[in-house]
C-alpha cells in the first residue's frame, strides 16, 4: 500500500537481545524458568488465600490483587520475549504492537496504584490500629481494588489511540524485546510530539503521584515503629518494611527513569536493563517478599501441605 509516496509498515521487528546469539540458548533457559516460577509462585499465592479463611483480609486481598496482575504483565511480555529469542522470526504485527503496548501501560498504571493502596492498607494497620477493622472493611477493599483496575485501564486508553493514529513509513525495527511506547514513537513518520508531551504527561502524573504517596504511607510506618519499644518488634517490622520499600523502590525508581525523563538522557540499551527489572525481576520477586515471608502465608502453607499429606496417604491405604 502507498500513502504520501512512502510504504506503510503493517509489521514491526523486535530486535530484543540481537548481536548477543552466542548467548541465546541461556537467555532462554533462564527467562523461561524466572517466567514458570513467577506464574506459579503467584498462583500459589492466590491458592492459598482462596483456601485459607483465615487469610480473607483486606490486605492478604490485595496481594491477591498484585498476584493476579504479576500474572497478567509478565504473560503480556514473556511469552513473546522467549519466542523472539529461540527462534528467526522477531515480526509482530501493527495490531498485535498496539495490544500489547496497550496491556503493558495498563497493567503497569494498575500496578502503580494497587502499590499505593497497599501501602495505604499498611499505614492505616500500624499507625491507627484501632480504626482499621471501620476504614479497611471488605467493601471499602473491594472498593478501592476495583478503581485500582479501573482507573489503571482507562487512563492509558486514550494514549493507545492517539498511537494507533499515528502512521509508520519505515524503518520498522523496535530496538526493544516489547513494543515499548518511546521506541515506537520513534518510528514514526509524523511527528510524534504530541503523543510523547501526552505520554510524559500521563506516567508522570500517575507515577509521580502514586509514588509520593507511596512513600509517604511508608514514611509514616517507620516513625510509627520507631516508637515500638521492643527492640525485636522494631527489627521485625523494619524487615518486612524493607524489604517492601526495595520492591516499591526499584519499580518505581526504573519507570520514572524511563517514562519520566526526557528521552535524549536514555540509552536503549540501559534501558533494556531497566526494563528487565520491572517486566521479570519485580514480578518474580513479590510473591516472596510480600508474602512467603509472612508468618501467617508459611503457616497456611503447612496447613496445605499436611492436607496434600493425608490425602495421599488415605489414597495409598486404600
Amino acid at each position: 500500500m502507498e500513502f504520501a509516496n512512502k510504504t506503510i509498515v503493517t509489521e514491526f521487528i523486535l530486535l530484543g537481545f540481537s548481536g548477543i546469539e552466542n548467548l541465546k540458548i541461556f537467555l532462554f533457559i533462564t527467562f523461561l524458568l524466572i517466567y514458570i516460577f513467577t506464574v506459579m509462585g503467584n498462583m500459589v499465592i492466590l491458592a492459598i488465600v482462596y483456601f485459607d479463611s483465615h487469610l480473607h483480609t483486606p490486605m492478604y486481598f490485595f496481594l491477591t490483587n498484585l498476584s493476579l496482575l504479576e500474572i497478567l504483565y509478565t504473560s503480556n511480555i514473556i511469552p513473546r520475549m522467549l519466542l523472539n529469542i529461540i527462534t528467526e522470526n522477531q515480526a509482530i504485527s501493527f495490531t498485535w504492537c498496539i495490544v500489547q503496548l496497550y496491556f503493558f501501560g495498563s497493567l503497569g498504571s494498575t500496578e502503580c496504584i494497587l502499590l499505593g493502596v497497599m501501602a495505604y492498607d499498611r499505614y492505616i494497620a500500624i499507625c491507627y490500629p484501632l480504626h482499621y477493622s471501620l476504614l479497611m472493611n471488605t467493601k471499602a477493599s473491594l472498593r478501592m481494588s476495583f478503581s485500582s483496575w479501573v482507573v489503571g485501564f482507562t487512563a492509558t486508553f486514550g494514549a493507545i489511540i492517539l498511537v494507533s493514529q499515528l502512521w509508520f513509513c519505515g524503518p520498522n525495527e523496535i530496538k526493544h524485546f516489547y513494543c515499548d511506547l518511546r521506541p515506537v514513537l520513534q518510528l514514526s513518520c509524523k511527528n510524534p510530539f504530541i503523543m510523547e508531551t501526552v505520554s510524559v504527561i500521563l506516567a508522570s502524573t500517575i507515577l509521580l503521584c502514586t509514588c509520593l504517596f507511596t512513600l509517604a504511607s511508608y514514611i509514616h510506618i517507620i516513625l510509627t515503629i520507631l516508637k515500638i519499644p521492643s527492640s525485636e518488634g522494631r527489627q521485625r517490622a523494619f524487615s518486612t518494611c524493607g524489604a517492601h520499600l526495595t520492591v516499591v523502590i526499584i519499580f518505581y525508581g526504573a519507570m520514572i527513569f524511563m517514562y519520566v525523563t526526557p528521552a535524549t538522557v536514555n540509552s536503549f540499551n540501559f534501558n533494556k536493563v531497566l526494563a528487565l527489572l520491572y517486566t521479570v525481576m519485580t514480578p518474580l520477586m513479590n510473591p516472596f517478599i510480600y508474602t512467603l515471608r509472612n508468618k501467617e502465608v508459611r503457616q497456611a502453607l503447612r496447613k496445605v501441605s499436611r492436607k496434600i499429606h493425608n490425602v495421599n496417604a488415605q489414597k495409598d491405604q486404600l
